[in-house]
């Protein structure tokens, strides 16, 4: 069930994607990350016949987990099917309403798409239902510190020319939430990690087009329904120039693209030990002496 009080427009999130498709999509991250989740699917020691792509935007994760070899039939499953290729099966769906049933999919992967759900708890929790026994999640989104160079630009300029400052760019969950959050939703050995790619534009205008072309312009519910002041985009243009530039003159953008693994439960699965169950002393084991609570040791 979709979040009580909504940070998303979700229908402007998906107008933003059409547009980008229209516009000529800006994939190099996208590309970046379908090629990371290839990898980190190639060592896994199972068969996964019946995978989902959740959400991602075109087609950059079919191409780069095509012929892979512990992947079955992919299917595409997100709210834009008229941008996949011809003749694909696809899934009409919102990532926060998954039209599946409890334990049908071997596999669900999903590569910058999920930053813009309202209700991420709710949609981990549907992505684990979903789930056969031991199957796998495995997702990339964007959190922490990304864009925190245009969050901060933006802020002072209009503090500056308008004396406040309006919603602009997105939040963003750090690592250590998304890993509380895989947690509660019941996924078992749950890994997050956190890839930081810094980008470097000729100027901050730059940086907004290809934001334009990765549909993730402001979508925010409680933006403001007016465009940018003239005066605003000016100041937030020198002062990111100013605090971001780099010697050579091109300024930095960070995306941090958060990792999100983990596995239905089943009985089969290793578990951690109980504490106190240990066979083997700690000190034993690094050849150390032990010293009890307030003890200290001595050189």
């Amino acid at each position: 069930m979709p979040a009580a009080t909504p940070v998303f427009d979700r229908s402007l999130v998906r107008a933003r994607k059409r547009r980008a498709a229209v516009l000529g999509p800006a994939t190099f991250l996208l590309d970046r990350v379908a090629a990371e989740l290839r990898e980190r699917l190639e060592p896994v020691l199972r068969r996964f016949p019946t995978a989902i792509d959740l959400g991602t935007p075109g087609h950059a994760v079919l191409r780069a987990v095509a012929g892979c070899s512990s992947v079955g039939t992919m299917i595409p499953v997100g709210p834009l099917p008229e941008y996949l290729p011809p003749g694909r099966c696809a899934v009409a769906a919102d990532e926060e309403l998954l039209p599946f049933s409890d334990a049908s999919i071997d596999l669900v992967v999903s590569a910058l798409s999920l930053q813009f759900v309202n209700d991420l708890p709710g949609t981990l929790v549907q992505i684990r239902r979903a789930l056969k026994p031991d199957g796998l999640f495995l997702a990339a989104l964007l959190g922490g510190d990304t864009l925190t160079e245009l969050r901060q630009a933006l802020t002072e300029a209009e503090a500056d020319v308008s004396g406040g400052a309006s919603p602009r760019i997105a939040p963003f969950a750090d690592v250590r939430t998304l890993g509380m959050l895989m947690q509660r939703a019941g996924f078992a050995m749950p890994v997050t990690d956190v890839d930081r790619v810094t980008v470097r534009y000729e100027t901050p205008a730059a940086l907004l087009e290809d934001l334009r072309r990765m549909g993730a312009t402001n979508t925010l519910v409680a933006r403001r329904r007016v465009p940018l002041r003239r005066a605003t985009l000016l100041r937030m243009t020198e002062i990111y120039g100013r605090r971001f530039r780099d010697p050579d003159g091109r300024v930095r953008a960070t995306f941090d693209v958060v990792w999100l693994s983990g596995w239905a439960p089943h009985p089969d699965q290793q578990k951690p030990l109980k504490p106190g169950s240990a066979v083997v002393r700690l000190a034993d084991a690094l050849r150390t002496k032990e010293h009890s609570a307030g003890e200290k040791p001595r050189h």
